[in-house]
């Protein structure tokens, strides 16, 4: 309720007139849609179109009954007009029916009192026009809403011919696209859109909407849209981002959008005298300068999660005037600084308009019975998008189920949850400070430059930043030209230098990620923080492996994949160059999942396994920051330390940590580090290694070198115990170097070549980064050229145990482990 009063101030203070409520999360608009509002339902209904009103915003109330209706029920009729009777009678005049995301099919008793599916809908829709007196507004939302779900065709549609013909003339038709999230709308096909429903089309624009991909969100600004469009449209509705925080961008720049075609026009009524030298033209990247100038000031507001001002700023902290950036093209004067949007507003030509919580949504425009001098342009932010098909209304997730928005539901119970662990080693010179908070320490200050990052990261459906876009290609390039950096290579020339220069470049990059993410998540705006914390958690998660990965790739790499039999050859991926730039092929953006996280995943030898990367944040997120490099030398003796603590920690025996200092070190690390370094990597925070996971590309080589090396070298370090019976814990590591070396079966290794094994410091709570080490070995172990791993865990832990299930490794019950306490877990690769 809160956040949508703060979207219609921002509609009011951007010319956006116009808001349609259609949340997914109320029942009693779409799955109960017969059932009338409680008493305190009404109220905080009520409430909600009052202060539309407020702000000079027309609520539009829209139900969705098709999933359920029976046209041709005199009861379900009646129960529609009372539903709708009701909200008109808490001061909505405007409303909305809607058909979208239903099959075409009718019951029997349909089939026999109308000729066609559209008929049906059209009976209906012009009955309850016609209950409610005729309204200004009153829109209608065909099933074909699209060009793709037009059958066969949007001109030869037999559908929206009978939609057109019949549907009466005052009531306004919604409109996506040629697709359901359309790249690009032009004045062509709005027309030909026109002359198939005999009126102007009401464009309902998922450009921003994210309910389809539940790891995306969508920053950058209004674009794919001319100017002149506003003069074909009844409006326009705009289908915003689920997160209110993440509508700012989207939202501020449609409203200077709208702005720039409302002057369009201006000259022409002026005379010509005073006509093309004053006509404004919108610019996408002048329009987000704007946007981040007025951002930048709302973001380093100090907010509660519930976007209420914290004690300082209530007791006469400052306050942020408005904007005052100069004019767009010195033409367009954009309005100050607005309220917040919240997920599910829609913003209309002269207001913005609050898109519904997890299914409303707003016009864009209005049509000449609106009271506005110009078309309005609407935001929708609660309706889903839409995906083409019979099933898509199934397939693709609601607002408000979408697993990454939880966040945000957390904060309004636990406002304090963020907590500040810690952060880089960076000094305050270096960092821009903030407001002090009750503890006493100092918030930074988001910059314009963090925000244009932001939204570089999370643009459009379609495309990426140019910078983001710019590092995928680097990405890709530098995994297609390690063969001059190979462990190969004999002779390194000019191109093996511009590799290395190239890949530390794009190390800072990531680098620049981190910190981005470190400045934000101690922002003094916890409203924001709240919605779109997941997504740059994401992004940050991923940067760290793709990091570490690139620093792996610096003399590690196999020239010449290894052939382990039948499979000989087959992992040459860091060989080609095939690996597209997923947003530069053709397709609906749902296609690919994950935006720009999941492009880089997808470039990882591992690709986009779900089971590694598709994770929730962390629920009790921190700031603590980690780094994941591949091992040195010089990390052997923190690696020893760290792994003696997580065995004195595990082990709770007294005489383990009397023990010679490097005896756990060896018996469990040591023979990775000696006999094949390449392929461990180090997980270090604030304080130093925390954790680490280290593998053996050919476990039966490992193991012969172990018998042929390492055991000899331990043997005459730790020399046998004489008394073999009653042997102390310490004494029982010491054995382990003068027992036979364990062996594996050949068809486990036949299956699973590799070894691996993962430990943590105890103490770490986050398994996601104990995950990111996994993903780095994995990534490792397949580029060159291993087609799965096994481990071996004791059987007792169940924490490990459920962590490694949970990465997509199986049990092998079959396997004969090194000891009747350990079982053996397999992934193929």
């Amino acid at each position: 309720m809160e956040q949508r009063m703060v979207l219609f101030k921002w509609m009011q203070e951007w010319g956006l007139n116009v808001y349609m409520y259609g949340p997914k999360d109320d029942l009693k608009h779409r799955l109960l849609w017969r059932e009338a509002y409680s008493v305190e339902e009404a109220a905080q209904l009520r409430a909600l179109v009052l202060s539309a009103q407020d702000c000079g915003v027309e609520f539009v109330y829209a139900i969705s009954p098709g999933q359920d209706i029976t046209f041709s029920s005199s009861c379900d009729l009646a129960l529609l007009k009372q539903k709708l009777r009701q909200v008109k009678g808490f001061g909505c005049m405007a409303f909305a029916i809607l058909f979208d995301d239903i099959e075409h099919t009718m019951c029997p008793t349909d089939k026999e009192a109308f000729s066609s599916f559209a008929h049906a809908q059209i009976s209906v829709s012009n009955e309850i026009y016609q209950y409610l007196g005729e309204p200004p507004v009153f829109l209608f939302c065909p099933t074909e809403y699209c060009g793709s779900l037009c059958y066969p065709s949007l001109s030869t549609s037999t559908y929206l011919t009978i939609v057109g013909d019949n549907l009466h003339p005052g009531i306004g038709i919604i409109w996506t696209g040629s697709t359901v999230i359309s790249k690009e709308i032009s004045a062509n096909s709005v027309a030909e859109v026109q002359e198939v429903i005999k009126r102007r089309p009401l464009i309902w624009d998922n450009l921003h909407a994210n309910d389809y991909a539940q790891r995306r969100v969508f920053l950058g600004p209004y674009k794919g849209r001319p100017t002149s469009l506003v003069s074909k449209l009844q409006g326009i509705l705009l289908n915003p981002n689920c997160e209110l925080e993440a509508n700012f961008v989207p939202i501020h720049t449609l409203g200077t959008w709208y702005k720039c075609s409302l002057r369009a026009t201006e000259p022409e009524e002026l005379g010509p005298d005073k006509g093309a030298e004053s006509r404004p033209t919108y610019c996408p990247k002048e329009a987000l300068r704007l946007a981040l100038a007025d951002w930048v000031k709302e973001v380093n507001r100090p907010l509660n999660p519930s976007r209420q001002l914290v004690k300082e700023e209530r007791k006469g902290g400052p306050v942020l005037q408005p904007s005052e950036e100069g004019t767009l093209n010195g033409k367009v004067e954009p309005g100050t600084r607005s309220p917040e949007v919240k997920p599910g507003s829609q913003v209309c030509g002269n207001t913005l308009t609050e898109s519904p919580a997890a299914g409303e949504t707003t016009p864009l425009h209005k049509g000449p019975d609106v009271s506005v001098r110009h078309c309005p342009v609407t935001v929708d932010q609660g309706h889903t998008a839409r995906e083409s098909g019979p099933q898509s209304a199934q397939e693709a997730p609601s607002r408000g189920e979408t697993g990454l928005a939880k966040t945000s539901q957390l904060a309004d119970t636990f406002p304090n949850l963020l907590k500040v662990v810690g952060g880089p080693s960076q000094s305050a010179e270096e960092r821009g400070h903030g407001p002090v908070n009750a503890r006493g320490s100092q918030h930074p200050i988001l910059s314009q430059d963090d925000l244009r990052l932001m939204v570089d990261l999370f643009h459009l459906p379609y495309e990426h930043g140019e910078e983001t876009a710019c590092r995928l290609r680097e990405f890709q390039w530098l995994k297609a030209n390690t063969d001059c950096v190979s462990a190969n290579t004999k002779t390194e020339g000019q191109k093996a230098e511009q590799w290395r220069t190239r890949a530390q470049a794009f190390q800072r990059w990531c680098d620049g990620i981190v910190q981005l993410y470190w400045q934000f998540m101690r922002s003094s705006n916890r409203a924001i923080v709240y919605d779109l914390y997941p997504y740059l958690w994401d992004i940050r998660n991923t940067l760290l492996v793709v990091k570490a990965f690139v620093m792996w790739l610096d003399g590690r790499i196999e020239k010449n994949t290894y052939s382990f039999n039948s499979w000989m050859n087959c992992f040459q991926w860091c060989r080609t160059t095939s690996a597209p730039v997923v947003l530069g092929t053709e397709g609906d953006p749902w296609i690919y999942r994950g935006g720009l996280v999941g492009e880089f995943q997808m470039m990882l030898p591992v690709t986009s396994s779900s089971e590694l990367f598709n994770q929730p944040p962390p629920i009790f997120p921190t700031v603590k920051t980690y780094t994941i490099r591949p091992y040195e030398q010089k990390d052997k003796r923190a690696l020893y330390t760290m792994c003696f603590e997580s065995h004195i920690c595990k082990s709770q025996k007294k005489d383990d940590a009397t023990c010679h200092p490097d005896l756990i070190g060896d018996r469990f690390l040591g023979h990775f580090l000696t006999l094949c370094p390449d392929y461990s990597f180090v997980l270090e925070d604030d304080h130093g290694v925390c954790g680490y996971v280290s593998g053996a590309l050919e476990a039966k080589a490992f193991l012969k070198g172990i018998e042929a090396t390492w055991f000899p070298a331990m043997q005459e370090k730790y020399p046998k115990p004489t008394a073999l019976e009653s042997l102390t814990s310490t004494q029982e590591l010491m054995m382990f170097f003068h027992r036979k070396i364990p062996s594996f079966s050949d068809s486990l290794l036949y299956h699973f070549p590799s070894l691996i094994q993962l430990d943590v410091h105890p103490k770490m709570s986050d398994p996601s980064e104990a995950r990111n080490l996994v993903i780095c070995i994995l990534s490792a172990l397949k580029a060159n050229g291993s087609q799965g791993v096994f481990c071996e865990l004791r059987a007792i832990d169940k924490k490990g145990l459920e962590f490694h299930l949970g990465l997509g490794f199986l049990e092998l019950p079959g396997a004969e482990a090194s000891s009747p306490q350990e079982v053996i877990l397999g992934r193929l690769l």
